[in-house]
């Protein structure tokens, strides 16, 4: 199954915020793509991106501690839209 991840549209997103470092978190279907995405936005942003590694079950499933490991940005992927807010 092919998935649109928006990938210019989230590289769009760290940009505006100008986000340094960014946390990508992925359900575990995603996952085997993860450091090619990683890759890619890295390349597009200047950012560094780093792959959450835990599970992720939903929006709810927000990492903790992401602000003492000087994250500027989460970005979580699933299987719904979720709109951005300003």
């Amino acid at each position: 199954m092919n998935y649109n991840l928006e990938l210019e549209e989230v590289t769009k997103e760290i940009k505006k915020n100008k986000a340094k470092k960014v946390c990508i978190q992925l359900p575990d279907g995603l996952k085997p793509n993860a450091v090619e995405m990683a890759k890619e936005l890295k390349e597009k942003t200047g950012s560094e991106i780093i792959i959450w590694a835990g599970d992720c079950f939903g929006a709810c499933d927000t990492p903790i501690g992401l602000k003492d490991l000087g994250i500027d940005m989460l970005i979580q992927f699933g299987h719904s839209a979720w709109p951005f807010y300003e």
